[in-house]
């Protein structure tokens, strides 16, 4: 279950705009979920979330000299990775050798790069993981 609370978590934060863990809590209540403060708290350390302009987005970091802009989910089992133009081969090696082993593979074009994980429960792991290996300017 907690899977399931999690995946909706993400897809609420996606689609709507939402401040408080009490949001959260209200949220996942009327998508059927029973959740306290204290578990969607720790959801949201799992998964990485933070604040952005008061609201509870996905991790995100900004333009930094390595490169990398940010990380998003692409369905189950993809992520995708933003670069500055032109950046995308070396921070795919970066992650390459970043030896997350959640993730399979990586394929980069110019200031894209795709990022397999082995499973759909791998997505968030290696997301975080990303961000605090490319996250430091």
């Amino acid at each position: 279950m907690k899977h399931q609370r999690q995946e909706k978590l993400l897809e609420l934060i996606g689609s709507r705009r939402l401040k408080t863990q009490a949001a959260l809590v209200k949220a996942l209540h009327r998508e059927g979920f029973d959740a306290t403060q204290s578990i969607v708290s720790r959801d949201i350390a799992d998964l990485g979330l933070t604040k952005a302009n008061g609201y509870y987005t996905l991790p995100q970091v900004k333009r930094g000299s390595n490169g990398f802009i940010n990380v998003e989910r692409a369905g189950d089992i993809l992520l995708i990775v933003k670069t500055e133009t032109g950046q995308a081969q070396p921070v795919a090696l970066k992650i390459d050798r970043g030896n997350i082993t959640e993730i399979v593979g990586t394929i980069a074009g110019d200031d894209t790069i795709f990022v397999a994980v082995k499973e759909s429960q791998d997505q968030r792991v290696a997301m975080k993981r990303i961000v605090e290996l490319l996250g430091q300017a």
